[in-house]
């Protein structure tokens, strides 16, 4: 062999090793059935971790809100009325909040995780520590913010972990993030479908773009609601009484313009809530980075909300079940301010440092609007007034119109899904150039800086 051959067969050696290399470093991409395996496992585990969860955020709360009430009791001295312990164990639990932000850093909130599921397409697992023991201090502080977002973050995690480990392409990564995303909604919400729909719409301003992973994110959606329903105990399908009311008339096409009609009140009403919120962002601003004076004055101020006003208290998902019970015997006037309260009880809670989303508190703010409406306007029906404005606020704010109409004709157990629609779409359609989430934005604009 001469030198010459020599030294081009040494060439084709090391070409042929290059691509070898080239090629078993190519990131993997599944085949369908595969993809949907995954997406199985991550709803089982998802469904588990929402158990899980679930479980602790009970006892933390029967333990400060039930048990140390009453072992205190004794202590109390006569001389401080008993309704001074809301705002003191708000104000204890922010101040817990804030030693969870500096030694364990700064989770992220729904912005954020918006912004990795566009790019790079995945979210870190190294927040999950943090965010599970920052929300479940928030949440058993009363604050206004529930478990949707820690779930989100944490199953959302899980999901983009499998698709590193698997050395998956990044659009396959993205679809397990999803997947893990739907599996938090699907059993936090108990809709599955909706669940889903709301994990992938939620990124957008202008619904859902990743077509990809709608199969795979509602087959986690499901196995994890039914995981999660098992595992808990908690009924299937509809939540809310509705039927205390008044039975449903016949609908007719007034009701459709009534869905209008309410969908721009609820839209108006989330302006009013999006400019509370900025407003109270740039109240803080000079505190912002003190995180453990920041969330005790947050807790504070919650805890004196709920004060005067103790239906703030909490995420609200049971709350709206008193609305339903007792609003009636309110009034109008306590009704909207009850709203108005919530409305600043969400803002001091998340931008004082407290982890969690502000879904169901929103359909509290919608549910008490609603019902006012319907007891200044009798001529419509509550159960309309009040699934309408809950759609509608949720929608003005989230801008996810579909995902919010299925899920609320899950959780009201109701037949008015076209009326909810048509709510949900006026508000979007009225507020489709107003956000709060500033990180939505169109998937053709990944890679792209968001500007605040």
């Amino acid at each position: 062999m001469t030198s010459e051959t020599a030294q081009v067969s040494s060439v084709n050696q090391r070409t042929n090793q290059t691509e070898k290399s080239d090629s078993y470093n190519q990131p993997v991409k599944l085949a369908y059935i595969k993809l949907i395996l995954c997406a199985t496992g991550i709803g089982i585990a998802g469904g588990l971790v929402a158990t899980s969860y679930y479980f602790v955020l009970e006892q933390c709360l029967h333990f400060v809100w039930h048990w140390l009430p009453e072992f205190l009791e004794p202590y109390f001295p006569s001389w401080i009325p008993s309704w001074n312990y809301v705002w003191i164990a708000t104000t204890i639990g922010g101040f817990f909040v804030g030693l969870s932000l500096y030694f364990l850093g700064l989770p992220g909130e729904m912005a954020l995780v918006i912004e990795k599921v566009h790019d790079p397409g995945r979210m870190e697992p190294r927040q999950t520590p943090g965010m599970i023991v920052t929300s479940l201090i928030s949440i058993t502080a009363g604050g206004s913010a529930g478990p949707e977002a820690p779930l989100v973050q944490i199953n959302g995690s899980l999901g983009s972990w499998l698709g590193v480990k698997l050395k998956l392409a990044i659009s396959h990564i993205r679809i397990l993030t999803f997947c893990g995303m739907s599996a938090a909604l699907g059993a936090f919400f108990g809709a599955p479908i909706g669940g889903a729909l709301f994990a992938l719409e939620i990124p957008h301003r202008r619904s859902l773009e990743y077509y990809e992973a709608i199969v795979p994110a509602i087959v986690a959606s499901i196995f994890s609601f039914s995981v999660f329903r098992f595992g808990t105990g908690l009924n299937v399908g509809g939540i809310y009484r509705f039927n205390l009311f008044d039975t449903l008339p016949t609908l007719s096409w007034l009701n459709l313009i009534e869905g209008g009609l309410l969908g721009v009140a609820g839209g108006l009403a989330a302006i009013v809530f999006i400019y509370i919120f900025r407003f109270t962002k740039s109240w803080i601003k000079s505190i912002e980075h003190r995180h453990i004076l920041l969330a005790t004055l947050g807790g504070l101020s919650i805890g004196l909300i709920a004060v005067f006003f103790p239906q703030t208290l909490f995420f609200s998902e049971e709350q709206i079940e008193t609305v339903i019970e007792q609003g009636p015997t309110l009034g109008v006037t306590m009704l909207l301010g009850i709203a108005l309260a919530k409305m600043f009880a969400i803002s001091f809670t998340l931008h004082g440092g407290f982890r969690g989303g502000f879904i169901f508190p929103l359909f509290f703010i919608g549910a008490n609007l609603g019902l006012a409406i319907s007891i200044a306007l009798p001529e419509i029906h509550p159960t309309i007034a009040m699934l309408c404005l809950m759609a509608a606020v949720n929608v003005a704010v989230t801008k996810t119109p579909v995902s919010s109409t299925v899920i609320l004709s899950v959780l009201s157990d109701t037949s008015i899904l076209p009326i909810i629609a048509i709510a949900s779409f006026a508000s979007f359609l009225l507020t489709t150039n107003i956000s709060l989430l500033k990180t939505q934005r169109s998937r053709s604009q990944e890679g792209i800086p968001v500007m605040a």
